[in-house]
């Protein structure tokens, strides 16, 4: 397993500048985590290995949001 992935996550309930920073902040928080983007709809994540897909979904549902689908990718060597 790579040391570093991308996750991309789409996730519904955002509508607005708050949304997005409510969602930036929460992945922000996880270890690992370095967030590269946030928009409505959909964020992606430079992940380390602590920073796992299921720990940045906890996190954006935690924030009160509902990620349904996206992917991960390992970063190029």
């Amino acid at each position: 397993m790579p040391d570093r992935h991308t996750e991309t996550l789409q996730i519904e309930g955002m509508t607005c500048g708050g949304c997005v920073t409510s969602v930036e902040t929460a992945l922000g928080g996880v270890s690992g985590a370095i967030v590269e983007s946030v928009e409505i709809g959909r964020a992606v994540v430079d992940a380390g290995p602590e920073a796992t897909r299921e720990r940045l979904v906890e996190a954006v549902e935690a924030a009160g949001f509902d990620v349904v689908g996206g992917e991960s990718e390992p970063d190029p060597q």
